[in-house]
């Protein structure tokens, strides 16, 4: 409540400077006047009538013309006090505030008269001007000195120095100026408007809002009334130190938020260059492998920093549902509806913001799992590449109807850095067509890598951030908040682009380090083989498919084998599959991207020496025992799922 003039929209200190500066409460002393103008007669006579005219436009408010009225008497009188004093503030009142200053400080150079201190007083205190501290600090230094002077009848010099101190915070000079004023002019307007003042600081709130009913039947605009109702004790100076925190928090994250993209830029420009320039056929050096483990705890880092985060984006949200409050009770009207619906937004908000932390995604496995039976000899191969590469061969093995190709594992924090957790080979019936061998051991050897170097046991804070904020994303969608100008929405989008651009650089590491892996056993030529495989294959089966599956239900007919089309029918497709192809292959790896672009991986790998181990001749499909059964009970799944999707 100290501030409650200054942080409330210095309403009330503008109104009190109109009785405070340069304001007369009443007409000029006729016998002063005369001695003025006697004074001024010694030292310049002729000017006498232009100091008559400058002193009556002063008084009607004319202060550009005053001020130049003034200046032509101070050219015949130039150390006339009066006329130093009177253009001094003619001068600041028509806009001129510093050429103002300096004629009043040379008049109370002159004479440090009480008429010159409070006039250099009124012009510091002046709100139209660029106050500072410092100059409001000299401005009640000045208004005090000349209290004890002040003539009779004339409450402003107390009125100044009373608002004065309020500005500074200056209690103990406040609450004498307020004495002074209800000793000396009880049944005036300020002295009533200062007790309530008063009162809210003190928290006689009753009090308070007698007294400005009181000032507002003597004067005191009822809009200035109103505004000053609207802020009981404590909101205004304690809400405004709130925001300040706010502020001071916002920044504090912001900063941290900063920090954490230029380190994770940092990171990863090491990293590429660390790639570039190390020799993929060594052992990695103490430098590289102190890189990674920091890149890692940057990753936990950010991760951790997003739940730090919530609480803060929780204050934003409070600070500003508080603003917009406050600004109802400023105006002096609150919209009951808007008010409620704001709260419930608040309240909704917070809440998902909390449950997502609680809501568990439920985990499937993809596919089904190939029962060894099925495939004996694909079940000796994994474990045979295993056994080259020197890890754990995968316990299951998952068929699924798409084409792809990935290795993960399951299991326990404990169980996963025991090296124990269940590792799951990911195998797309859709990539297998075409597919050799040796090309496929090639890409198996590279996911194999990835448990070698441990890339699927660690992790945890990562995965578990990116699934909180789905999650996030997910109850803010079902609450209807998911929109353009939402804070945690916003927030979550923000976010997320800076952890993806922090965890991708790592992850586009890790498969480099898994295709080294790869490549050090079968040769560059069989690992480019086979992701040029993966990666045609995906194009051709996704094309092929879309077609059967739009003609199969145009004629409500069941699919076909879908893994028995034939390949493109006309050059159109097979030039688009073409250019399809080589825009995968070939483009431009960005910061976005979990995976270098190939042609980047083949030319990494063409630097690695390999073992030259003799490929075995065949196709991956000759390792299943049913290769009709299998691709005929994956088409069926494709096809209810397209049905189901339809439906």
């Amino acid at each position: 409540m100290s501030k409650i003039i200054t942080r409330a929209g210095a309403v009330p200190f503008s109104v009190l400077l109109a009785i405070a500066v340069f304001a007369q409460t009443a007409p000029r002393d006729p016998e002063k006047e005369t001695a003025i103008w006697k004074e001024l007669q010694t030292v310049a006579s002729k000017s006498l009538g232009q100091f008559k005219a400058a002193t009556e436009s002063l008084d009607r408010a004319e202060f550009d013309k005053a001020a130049q009225q003034f200046e032509a008497v101070l050219q015949q009188a130039p150390n006339f006090e009066v006329a130093l004093r009177r253009g001094g503030a003619a001068l600041a009142l028509s806009g001129r505030r510093e050429d103002g200053i300096a004629l009043l400080e040379r008049a109370y150079g002159i004479s440090q008269s009480p008429e010159n201190a409070i006039s250099i007083a009124r012009v510091l205190a002046d709100t139209s001007g660029e106050n500072d501290r410092k100059s409001l600090e000299r401005a009640l230094v000045m208004a005090r000195f000349a209290l004890p002077m002040a003539p009779a009848g004339d409450p402003s010099y107390l009125v100044l120095y009373t608002t004065l101190a309020l500005q500074t915070d200056n209690e103990p000079a406040f609450r004498e100026g307020l004495k002074w004023l209800q000793r000396q002019y009880p049944n005036e307007m300020p002295a009533h408007f200062f007790e309530a003042v008063r009162a809210a600081k003190d928290g006689d709130e009753e009090t308070a809002r007698r007294e400005i009913e009181i000032a507002e039947r003597m004067g005191l605009p009822a809009g200035v009334a109103r505004k000053f109702s609207a802020s009981p004790e404590g909101i205004p100076d304690k809400f405004w130190q709130y925001m300040r925190y706010a502020l001071y928090l916002i920044l504090g994250w912001a900063t941290g938020l900063l920090t954490l993209f230029i380190l994770g830029k940092v990171f990863s420009n090491r990293m590429l260059r660390s790639i570039e320039q190390t020799n993929p056929n060594g052992k990695a050096s103490n430098s590289e492998v102190s890189l990674r483990i920091w890149y890692r705890r940057l990753i936990n880092a950010a991760g951790v920093y997003y739940y730090l985060s919530l609480p803060v984006v929780a204050a934003i949200l409070i600070a500003v549902v508080c603003l917009i409050f406050y600004f109802f009770l400023w105006i002096g009207r609150i919209p009951i509806q808007a008010t409620l619906l704001l709260i419930i937004c608040l309240l909704v908000t917070l809440w998902m913001m909390i449950r997502s932390l609680f809501v568990r995604i439920k985990s499937e496995d993809p596919g089904r799992a190939l029962k060894p039976e099925e495939a004996p000899s694909l079940w000796a191969l994994t474990r045979e590449v295993a056994r080259l590469v020197g890890t754990r061969p995968v316990d299951e093995i998952r068929i699924t109807p798409g084409c792809e190709l990935a290795v993960y594992e399951k299991g326990s924090r404990r169980q996963r850095a025991a090296n124990k957790s269940k590792r799951h080979l990911i195998l797309g019936v859709g990539v297998l067509n075409g597919l050799r061998i040796n090309a496929f051991r090639a890409i198996l050897a590279h996911e194999y890598g990835h448990f070698s170097n441990r890339d699927t046991a660690g992790g945890d804070v990562a995965l578990r951030v990116n699934q909180d904020m789905v999650k996030f994303v997910v109850a803010l969608a079902q609450s209807g908040q998911n929109l353009r100008f939402s804070i945690p929405f916003n927030f979550v989008r923000l976010y997320h682009f800076l952890y993806r651009r922090i965890t991708h650089g790592a992850t586009r590491l890790q498969e480099v380090l898994a295709d080294r892996v790869a490549v050090r056993i079968f040769g560059a030529a069989a690992f480019e083989e086979g992701l040029r495989h993966v990666i045609r294959r995906g194009v051709v089966f996704d094309l092929s498919t879309t077609k059967e599956i739009q003609a199969a239900m145009q004629t409500e007919r069941a699919l076909a084998n879908l893994y028995q089309l034939p390949g493109p029918n006309n050059y159109d497709e097979a030039k688009q599959i073409e250019e399809q192809i080589e825009q995968i292959v070939n483009h431009a790896t960005t910061e976005d991207d979990t995976h270098p672009s190939p042609i980047e991986r083949f030319r990494l790998a063409n630097r690695i020496e390999c073992k030259n181990l003799m490929p075995p001749a065949g196709l991956v499909w000759d390792l299943f025992a049913n290769r009709e059964a299998l691709t005929e009970e994956m088409s069926r799944v494709i096809d209810q799922q397209a049905r189901a999707s339809k439906t």
